[in-house]
């Protein structure tokens, strides 16, 4: 037996109104054509419905099943509609984020992900900003978030913050003017490692590189033991350093950005939450006031 979903509507139109002809009115039929089909839906399905006197419409048991069963069926085909129509969503998504940017909390920001798209696959790329960037260029990546060193940057993209870099040294650390600075450096391309040598050859300052680590654990630990001094985010000051100020020997440093590159309408509903939680976790928590909004040049 094929059942005219038209028939079941009306029926469930009838049901829900009290009335054929408030029914008339939900369905866009005239109240004769309501009953018309509520009578070939009780021959369709062999059942009387509506037990109907001259003062009230009242369903029969069977009417309440039929009702029951309706609603779900409706809802069903409803639905399946709905995702004909929508547009699919992506299930996946290609996400680079620069191992400098958010080294501690990205765990935090993952967990928070997860919560919120839980159907999402995530393929997670860390690395160096600009790997990343050239990544993203090359097709290889959905989204990039990363830090540049300063505004200006040929590379389009949303800034979301902005920080101060600062010169940061052991505790115990003492300048020698008369001696190269010594520095410690992350391997090119390294946006700090940039910063770190063209701010110096400006200010006509001797340098020679003191160690060379491989990712930024590294270059933090020889910047605690000694080994000489580097540029970073003033947030990536930790127990044993000491921010050295502006001065001859240690040129003043622009602010570095961190931008969100990737701008694919289709999974424009998963990078808007994913911004707001980098934000969060950026700003330790606090509303974003740094040019969140910002288009880059």
């Amino acid at each position: 037996m094929t059942l005219d979903l038209d028939l079941l509507r009306a029926f469930v139109a009838v049901a829900e109104s009290g009335s054929f002809t408030a029914a008339a009115n939900v369905v866009g039929r005239s109240q004769s054509a309501v009953s018309q089909k509520v009578l070939r839906l009780e021959d369709a399905l062999n059942v009387r419905v509506f037990e109907r006197t001259s003062r009230s419409l009242k369903l029969t048991p069977e009417g309440e099943r039929v009702l029951v069963a309706g609603r779900r069926l409706l809802a069903q085909y409803d639905d399946f509609m709905h995702e004909l129509r929508e547009p699919p969503r992506p299930t996946q998504l290609r996400l680079g984020v620069s191992e400098n940017l958010v080294q501690s909390q990205l765990p935090l920001i993952l967990a928070r992900f997860g919560q919120r798209f839980p159907t999402v696959h995530l393929d997670l790329t860390t690395g160096s900003s600009q790997e990343l960037i050239d990544s993203h260029e090359a097709g290889v990546l959905d989204v990039v978030f990363a830090k540049r060193k300063r505004e200006g940057s040929p590379h389009r993209g949303r800034v979301i913050w902005r920080e101060p870099l600062v010169w940061l040294a052991a505790k115990n650390y003492r300048c020698d003017s008369s001696r190269p600075a010594r520095l410690v450096m992350m391997p090119a391309p390294c946006a700090y490692r940039e910063v770190m040598t063209e701010t110096l050859e400006a200010a006509r300052r001797e340098w020679t590189v003191a160690c060379t680590a491989s990712n930024l654990i590294g270059a933090q630990a020889a910047v605690i033991g000694g080994l000489g001094v580097t540029v970073l985010g003033k947030s990536f000051l930790q127990s044993g350093m000491k921010v050295l100020p502006t001065s001859a020997q240690w040129p003043a440093l622009p602010a570095s950005e961190v931008a969100v590159i990737g701008d694919d309408p289709a999974k424009q509903f998963i990078v808007g939450p994913l911004v707001s939680m980098f934000v969060e976790v950026l700003t330790g928590g606090s509303a974003m006031t740094l040019e969140a909004a910002v288009e880059a040049e």
